[in-house]
């Protein structure tokens, strides 16, 4: 079982869904966790990562909490759906704020303070299968997280020696507080049916994400970096 006893860590996203579970799961394995929401969480920092300064502010009262961060989880995004017909500026740049510039200076702020200790620490992005194309009406959803795909194998090569590992998972449908509210309007059979078309016959778990987070921020899976996993029932490629 992957420990992550000793560790201090950030967790986007944590008021609900993958951040949850992903929170929980390390606090289970022995972490320290911060959850970081824009709504409350026990314990946590109230944020809204579509601010530019929300990054700074959150490292720096995690740093004035612990005096040290060892790994981070960037599981808070907004999946608004917008293709190329009906988008506009202002959720094109909501979403890249949440989706792609946050992660970014988290992982800025977090590789600069590993850097300054000396010490090795952990990343994980969650990112979305949609990472390697995506659906219609989730043009700009897919490039962000194309891009946090892309910042997740720049910064796992840049920092290698570092002793910093960032790594990603790609991952499918699961039927969270947040899908079942944006399909709300189609009943609750609808998702119901969707998940027993499945090849495994219902939704991934938000539990099943969570144990592959644990498993990358803990030393069980070192020295591996700059990998990004599909964690989805499809494979991608595959003839259909």
């Amino acid at each position: 079982m992957a420990d992550l006893t000793g560790k201090h860590l950030l967790v986007t996203g944590a008021a609900r869904g993958i951040g949850a579970a992903i929170a929980e799961a390390c606090v289970k394995a022995g972490a320290e966790v911060i959850g970081v929401d824009r709504d409350p969480v026990p314990g946590g920092i109230v944020a809204d990562l579509g601010l530019p300064d929300a990054p700074e502010m959150i490292f720096s009262e995690a740093i004035g909490r612990w005096g040290q961060v060892d790994g981070l989880v960037n599981a808070a995004g907004l999946t608004t759906r917008a293709s190329f017909t009906d988008a506009d500026v202002q959720r094109f740049d909501a979403i890249i704020a949440v989706n792609l510039r946050a992660p970014f200076f988290l992982m800025a702020a977090l590789i600069a303070h590993l850097r300054k200790r000396e010490a090795p620490g952990a990343v994980v992005n969650i990112q979305s299968v949609n990472a390697h194309c995506g659906i219609e009406e989730l043009a700009i959803y897919a490039a962000s997280k194309g891009g946090l795909q892309t910042l997740t194998k720049n910064a796992g090569q840049a920092h290698m020696a570092d002793r910093i590992r960032v790594n990603g998972i790609n991952l499918g449908w699961v039927a969270t507080e947040t899908e079942r509210a944006i399909h709300a309007d189609k009943g609750a059979e609808w998702l119901e049916r969707q998940g027993q078309a499945q090849p495994l016959g219902r939704f991934i778990r938000a539990e099943e994400c969570a144990a592959q987070a644990v498993w990358m921020l803990s030393d069980a899976s070192a020295p591996m970096s700059g990998v990004s996993i599909d964690l989805e029932q499809w494979v991608p490629g595959a003839a259909p």
